[in-house]
């Protein structure tokens, strides 16, 4: 009983994984039926819905650590990769710009626009983990790198 749920747990994730990759043209998305296991991270389409929404959950965990008074919001995700660990692991390399909202307007990150001002624009390169664990309704960050 134990190794059928095993082996059916281990199709399932498997196959989350391939439906989840598939609508995203990934590149070297594994089919359900191959010898890639669960838990081997695999490149994804930078354009993933689900990329996304990790990227900015990693820059909402930058603004919230961070002491500059505007934030920042991602220019470009320059590559990306998932892995099934209990829920979907991200890791990401992220551009983030500065934008012109201040952090005390509680501005929506969609509305803001980044800096015109040369004096004012800056750009970091970040790396980000997110957790995401669609079933319990959880995203967790546990590190973010910028420089």
């Amino acid at each position: 009983m134990a190794v059928n749920f095993a082996c059916s747990f281990t199709t399932l994730c498997c196959l989350a994984l391939w439906g989840l990759t598939r609508t995203s043209d990934a590149t070297n998305v594994p089919p359900p039926h191959s010898t890639t296991k669960p838990g081997f991270p695999i490149s994804i389409n930078t354009n993933n819905p689900g990329v996304r929404q990790a990227a900015r959950l990693g820059v909402y965990r930058y603004n919230n650590s961070s002491n500059d008074i505007f934030l920042f919001k991602e220019l470009q995700i320059n590559k990306a990769m998932v892995q099934i660990v209990r829920g979907l692991k991200y890791m990401l390399h992220v551009e983030i710009g500065r934008t012109v909202c201040e952090k005390r307007e509680h501005s929506s990150l969609d509305s803001c626009h980044f800096q015109k001002k040369k004096n004012l624009q800056q750009m970091l390169r970040c790396y980000f983990e997110v957790w995401i664990t669609p079933w319990l309704n959880k995203a967790y960050v546990p590190i973010v790198r910028c420089h």
